[in-house]
């Protein structure tokens, strides 16, 4: 094997430089765990009201400039709306939401099972208005409720917070029942 030409050889200074790793970056700040898409998609479920594209990239540990392309990506998809534009504000559109949850649970399940989970789902309301003896969870006086049942606010909140969860699964699994998998409303009846 013939020698490299001298200009391609390193200097003997150079060779015994060793690289310094306390100035490279830690391999946790390189390496993040997932697909900067996803960062901003779980940054953007997050948001409970509206947010400028500084506090989203904060949220999903990125550049401003990234959450202004995804954001407005985002809202091409409806995703999310922009609901103000100096500075630009986005929230995450709940409808869009919904509607993909429903077409995971038309994929995921039959009719029958679907149909299973809204009659348990319907009985757990029943339950829960009984409970209360009230026809919604927003009609419930959350401390007056500890104060009479001798519970904690924290426990009248918690079954308030399921018994709203379960209004809003039922709302979903009739959404599923009744649309065919192109969004449309189908014959399907609900027994």
């Amino acid at each position: 094997m013939d020698e490299p030409r001298p200009e391609l050889k390193a200097d003997t200074d150079e060779q015994q430089e060793k690289p310094d790793f306390d100035e490279l970056a830690p391999p946790n700040e390189v390496v993040s765990g997932g697909r900067t898409r996803d960062d901003f998609f779980d940054a953007v479920l997050g948001l409970d009201s509206p947010a400028t594209a500084s506090e989203v990239a904060d949220l999903a540990g990125h550049g401003v400039d990234a959450a202004r392309e995804y954001l407005e990506w985002f809202e091409r998809m409806g995703i999310v709306t922009q609901v103000a534009e100096s500075p630009a504000m986005y929230e995450r559109n709940q409808e869009y939401l919904n509607w993909r949850r429903v077409q995971r649970l038309r994929d995921q399940y039959t009719d029958d099972e679907l149909l299973e989970f809204l009659k348990d789902a319907a009985a757990r309301d029943e339950a829960f208005e009984a409970e209360f003896d009230v026809e919604s969870p927003d009609a419930v006086a959350i401390a007056e409720q500890a104060a009479e049942t001798n519970r904690s606010i924290e426990a009248v909140w918690r079954d308030v917070s399921e018994w709203q969860t379960t209004r809003r699964r039922i709302s979903l699994l009739e959404r599923a029942l009744q649309a065919d998998s192109d969004g449309t409303a189908s014959q399907r009846t609900v027994a």
